[in-house]
């Protein structure tokens, strides 16, 4: 399994309706469940989904080198601001999120639903069941399975996007200071974001080769995204 879907699981097995035919999944978004994440693993063709509601950053990955998209949910570790009493407060919640507790990973030589035993989403009690009581999936699972294909295909097509961004030298490391009302004060730094004058500047032919590869659209969306950052500072403010 990739890093980026299978870092918060801690036991993952494959999923069969032998040993898990009673298990169920508790929807409900909430701190106590692994939800106060500052952050999630994005990809470039979600891009347009997130940049509604959250800003798109880019942080180094462990090698170095390469770079993963991230929508931003606060401004330090183990802070969602859009968590409340009532649940998420968004109309989208990102891939990366929704999909818990399962991931998708080889099980032999096919790709396969895997689902983290540790999780505190699993109950056999109450929630929405994976397997119909007379045998088959039900429509949650064949939600969660679908959404697994899409992420695992966004996880692949991610590398060729951010090579193209760094090719044309389209990141660049920023500092974005947040002030609340009560003189308190916080810095985000160490995330990246795209150079929006190189971008400008480019010509037409690079242009035409990012729209041809489908890079140019995401690109666009992760700079737009940014606006969102004013609304992250008002809910960082409304909760003191």
């Amino acid at each position: 399994m990739s890093a980026a879907m299978s870092a918060a699981i801690s036991r993952p097995v494959p999923l069969n309706n032998v040993d898990h035919h009673e298990l169920r999944v508790l929807a409900r978004r909430d701190a106590a469940r692994g939800d106060a994440l500052m952050s999630a693993f994005t990809f470039p063709a979600e891009f347009r989904n997130v940049q509604a509601h959250y800003p798109i950053v880019f942080q180094k990955a462990a090698d170095g080198t390469s770079f993963q998209p991230l929508a931003l949910f606060g401004f330090e570790p183990g802070e969602n601001l859009f968590l409340t009493a009532e649940g998420w407060d968004a109309t989208y919640v990102p891939l990366a999120i929704e999909r818990e507790p399962f991931s998708i990973g080889r099980n032999g030589e096919t790709l396969s639903v895997y689902v983290d035993l540790d999780s505190p989403r699993l109950a056999k009690d109450d929630g929405e069941p994976l397997f119909r009581p007379h045998g088959g999936t039900t429509e949650f699972l064949e939600r969660i399975t679908a959404m697994l294909g899409t992420l695992h295909e966004g996880v692949q097509s991610t590398p060729a996007f951010v090579g193209a961004l760094l090719e044309h030298g389209l990141l660049e490391s920023f500092v974005f200071d947040v002030e609340l009302d009560s003189g308190a004060q916080h810095r985000l730094a160490g995330y990246y974001t795209i150079h929006e004058e190189r971008l400008a500047a480019l010509d037409g032919a690079a242009l035409e080769r990012l729209q041809r590869a489908g890079h140019l659209l995401p690109t666009y969306m992760a700079v737009a995204s940014l606006s969102r950052l004013r609304e992250l500072v008002e809910r960082r403010r409304r909760r003191g």
